[in-house]
């Protein structure tokens, strides 16, 4: 006789799938743009208070919060940077980036960020953070292998910012940026050889930014795909910068140029 397989499972949802999303900025700004991602909610007592206003919109909801110990919080969170308050949650979806949709972005005067293989999660949540702060409304991932996407610990660095950005995704960045440089001024970024940040001008065409690899920079394919390559000159012994702190300061010039173009 036989015997019958049994059926095959139905994959559980993973608990891994959920983002635990720490701090009170971050948790914050996920409840005010996307409530409904959010699964269950923990905080401790000294978040009791601010975490009121969270626990109501989830018990509407028919769903879960609790007020943990500082112990059962840290297991919770996975980590001692939890800032008192983790909410669990559903990730976003990270569509693919549509040039002509981009196009109409770059019409309103959009910068639009690029990230090609920043692996660090922790410096994606920097540089989201910056972004968010000096106003971006996108950020753009490429498919280069080391690329890191949103995560726990991006998410809590970010400090909020990641639910300020829509984030993209983009296949093929070279000929990506090819299709971009028709309406944005694509810039790409190098530790060294490039244009000195002091010698850009302002332009007519807003800025596609280009930030590349902790360790190799962007790929000789994706500098060619850009219309300019820009060096933060050093001034002292060190002479290199984290690719978050180079992004803030990149953003911060370039968000100058192009209100001086705007104001022309």
């Amino acid at each position: 006789m036989t015997r019958r397989k049994p059926p095959p499972k139905k994959p559980a949802r993973a608990e891994e799938k959920l983002l635990r999303i720490a701090g009170l900025p971050a948790v914050a700004a996920l409840f005010a743009a996307a409530p409904e991602r959010v699964e269950r909610l923990f905080f401790d007592e000294r978040l009791k208070f601010e975490a009121g206003g969270f626990c109501a919109t989830l018990a509407a909801a028919r769903k879960p919060y609790r007020l943990v110990k500082p112990e059962e919080l840290e297991r919770v969170a996975g980590t001692l940077l939890h800032g008192g308050i983790v909410a669990v949650a559903r990730p976003r979806q990270l569509p693919a980036l549509d040039p002509a949709e981009a196009a109409r972005w770059a019409r309103d005067g959009e910068m639009l960020l690029l990230l090609d293989g920043v692996g660090n999660p922790h410096n994606l949540g920097a540089i989201a953070r910056s972004a968010a702060f000096f106003g971006l409304k996108r950020l753009v991932l490429s498919d280069h292998p080391a690329q890191a996407l949103p995560s726990d610990a991006s998410y809590r660095v970010a400090e909020g910012g990641l639910e300020h950005l829509a984030v993209y995704r983009a296949a093929g960045l070279a000929a990506t940026l090819r299709r971009l440089g028709r309406d944005f001024r694509v810039l790409g970024t190098a530790a060294s050889g490039g244009r000195p940040l002091a010698a850009l001008d302002a332009a007519g065409r807003p800025f596609a930014l280009v930030l590349g690899n902790e360790e190799t920079g962007l790929a000789r394919a994706t500098l060619e795909a850009c219309a300019e390559i820009v060096t933060i000159e050093a001034a002292g012994r060190v002479q290199s910068l984290n690719v978050s702190v180079s992004a803030g300061i990149l953003l911060y010039a370039l968000r100058r140029l192009g209100a001086a173009a705007a104001g022309r």
